[in-house]
């Protein structure tokens, strides 16, 4: 789950990291207010959406004074930004986070992840800050920090003395940094955080740092722990299709392609979507129904697949391990017949109870194309979406 910069600067505020003095914006008017408010002689208007690439595409404005900043706000309020995360489409923009300009004399990158491969929590740091970290690694990869951090002892103060140092850091900046970090280290294992990158953080002409901008994930199989976490969710900036999924209990992520799958199993669900590129076809989502559903869940996935205008093919690839063929049988049969499907439906179904879901597919009297095999039925589903 992502949430916005605001809101994941006041998770980081709480644990005692330095966030500039800013407020939220939902008119024109709020946004000129706070510009008063914050009295300074320049504010920056920044639009919150779950993007980045945000500055620039145009969704981050330095403004003066109270009446630019409401005549900026009416601006961007409303129109949709389109970054490279966002796709084509762009991301509506609702609100505005209005912060007080700072004297900037060096921009940073610092941010705390999992790094899979060690088992370990990692801090990368970078003196290339305010870059996007992607074109960093590319170009200069040696200009990449890396420090993991030992669970055995947790979060100890050397690391991040040596992270500073590496960054041309000194004096008071070196006791900053080594505090942000710790606090970075807090709120990551306190909230269930997957991600928290600061980018830029930047050290001012006096000195001190200050988080500028800040992008925080948190990990979606923890959030029935998390409950304050989890009503920070901003349900505008997720895909309406992938809500309802998740609102049933389903695994679904939309993507681009024009043929829908539906799979039992998360690395079938995968093989799916390498077999149907293999094939020459791009998939439309990733579509998990789990190992234990019933029909209605299936009868509800099997709607989300429809819903998407950009399928021309369905495929269905289940293996029947706890999961039996005739509920998953059963299942596309009362969506199809609900929606009134009128798409080609490819189907491969193995394992417990085959026979009979294949028997209630044949008799169903819906234009459904058998397969037997993974690469056969992926290539049924390419050419169908073709035709």
């Amino acid at each position: 789950m992502k949430i916005h910069e605001y809101q994941a600067k006041e998770v980081l505020k709480a644990w005692g990291a330095p966030v500039p003095r800013g407020g939220l914006a939902h008119t024109s008017e709020e946004a000129g207010g706070i510009a008063k408010d914050l009295g300074g002689e320049v504010v920056v208007l920044k639009a919150q959406i779950h993007a980045g690439g945000r500055g620039k595409a145009g969704g981050v404005k330095l403004v003066r004074g109270e009446e630019e900043a409401k005549a900026t706000a009416a601006q961007l309020l409303g129109t949709r930004l389109v970054t490279k995360q966002t796709g084509p489409g762009g991301s509506l923009i609702r609100k505005l986070w209005v912060e007080e300009g700072l004297a900037i004399e060096r921009e940073l990158y610092l941010s705390l992840i999992l790094d899979r491969a060690h088992g370990r929590l990692c801090f990368m740091a970078s003196a290339e800050g305010g870059m996007e970290i992607e074109e960093v690694a590319e170009r200069s990869p040696e200009k990449i920090i890396r420090k993991h951090i030992d669970m055995a002892v947790g979060f100890q103060p050397y690391v991040a003395r040596s992270l500073a140092f590496q960054l041309g850091l000194s004096g008071a900046a070196v006791q900053g940094f080594c505090k942000l970090c710790r606090a970075l280290f807090l709120a990551y294992l306190e909230h269930d955080i997957s991600t928290i990158e600061l980018n830029p953080l930047v050290l001012l002409k006096d000195g001190s740092l200050m988080v500028l901008d800040c992008k925080m994930e948190f990990d979606d199989n923890a959030l029935f722990r998390q409950p304050k976490m989890a009503a920070l969710e901003d349900e505008h900036e997720s895909e309406p299709r992938e809500l309802c999924a998740k609102a049933a209990g389903l695994a679904y992520i939309s993507l681009e392609g024009n043929i829908g799958c539906m799979v039992n199993g998360a690395g079938l669900a995968m093989a799916t979507m390498d077999a149907i590129g293999l094939a020459g076809g791009k998939p439309a989502n990733f579509l998990d129904v789990g190992g234990s559903a019933d029909q209605a869940r299936v009868s509800t996935a099997f709607k989300l697949i429809l819903e998407d205008k950009a399928v021309k093919a369905v495929l269905v690839n289940i293996f029947g391990g706890i999961m039996r063929c005739d509920v998953i049988a059963e299942g596309i049969i009362a969506a199809a017949k609900e929606i009134g499907l009128k798409l080609p439906l490819v189907v491969r179904l193995q394992g417990t109870k085959v026979e009979e879901g294949k028997a209630l597919l044949a008799a169903s009297g819906l234009p459904i194309i058998p397969a037997d095999s993974l690469q056969s039925a992926a290539q049924t589903a390419v050419s169908a979406a073709q035709a």
